[in-house]
């Protein structure tokens, strides 16, 4: 098993078990269903090009307990980098995942997601234009800070796609209104 994914299964397993003494500290505040927007640093690694871009996406969940959610997300490309002779860019991506939040009674909320996440990458090159459309596990851990009891701010660092020879990261930033 590759060691990144048994670290976030690892980090998954004990969210979940921390969470089953937790039920009595929870936070108030909010709702339980939510929507929200993100800006993505996202890092493509494609062979041995290396290229930075960056995504707007939207989301839209629910969380089924205070401490397990699932969300849906698509967003597209808004910035593409150039690496030699080609012009890269995340043209645009969509998955679902569950979410596994940790109880506590301060504004901040860690969190971590897994899921599935279809990517369309893009180089356009001298001769042509090429296109990768797949799927792949999508992992990561992120931050939500309470602004008031229906507005928060996100920071979060996701994997959304690693299959072959590319590997799709992302730095988030954005905010969500729960409902």
């Amino acid at each position: 098993m590759n060691g990144s994914r048994f670290f976030v299964i690892a980090l998954v397993g004990g969210l979940l078990a921390s969470q089953a003494n937790a039920q009595d500290i929870y936070k108030s505040g909010g709702g339980s269903v939510f929507a929200g927007l993100n800006y993505t640093f996202v890092g493509l690694d494609v062979g041995s090009a290396d290229a930075d871009v960056g995504t707007l996406s939207g989301k839209a969940g629910a969380m089924l307990t205070p401490f397990i959610g699932f969300e849906a997300r698509a967003g597209f490309g808004v910035d593409d980098d150039r690496v030699g002779l080609f012009d890269y860019s995340l043209d645009n991506f969509y998955g679902a995942y569950g979410t596994f939040q940790m109880a506590n009674e301060s504004p901040l909320t860690p969190y971590a997601a897994i899921g599935f996440t279809r990517v369309e990458i893009e180089a356009d090159g001298p001769l042509g234009t090429s296109t990768e459309d797949e799927s792949d596990v999508s992992y990561g851990v992120g931050l939500n800070v309470d602004f008031a009891s229906y507005l928060s701010g996100n920071l979060e660092y996701m994997r959304y796609y690693d299959d072959n020879d590319v590997t799709v990261d992302g730095l988030g930033l954005g905010f969500q209104f729960s409902f």
